[in-house]
């Protein structure tokens, strides 16, 4: 592998690396219905503040959150929509290991 395709794997890893935590998924989940303050997520992850920062500060150097200050507030939203696309995909992943876990159940039990 050449340096340029591993700085390009390397870019890639980076954002799946900050996908990879349930509260930051829960936040891009979030983000993309409509702008959220700290607090508010906050209170809807049920962490304290500083973690749900962490989380949104590691979203953000990745690329896929931004945020904007109106007043005394910072609302965070979702930079790139189209990471719900790769999310779906991670959905059809596990509905098709299911299917197919199914299958091996079900041909373990014929008599």
């Amino acid at each position: 592998m050449d340096t340029e395709a591993q700085n390009q794997y390397e870019a890639r890893t980076a954002i799946i690396k900050a996908l990879a935590h349930p509260s930051r998924l829960f936040i891009v989940e979030e983000l993309q219905k409509k702008e959220r303050s700290v607090g508010e997520l906050t209170e809807m992850i049920g962490s304290d503040m500083s973690t749900v920062s962490k989380h949104l500060s590691i979203l953000k150097n990745s690329g896929l959150v931004s945020c904007s200050k109106q007043g005394t507030t910072v609302l965070y939203s979702l930079r790139c929509p189209c990471i719900l696309d790769f999310i779906g995909c991670i959905e059809d992943v596990l509905e098709t290991n299911t299917e197919s876990q199914l299958h091996i159940l079900k041909s373990c039990r014929v008599k």
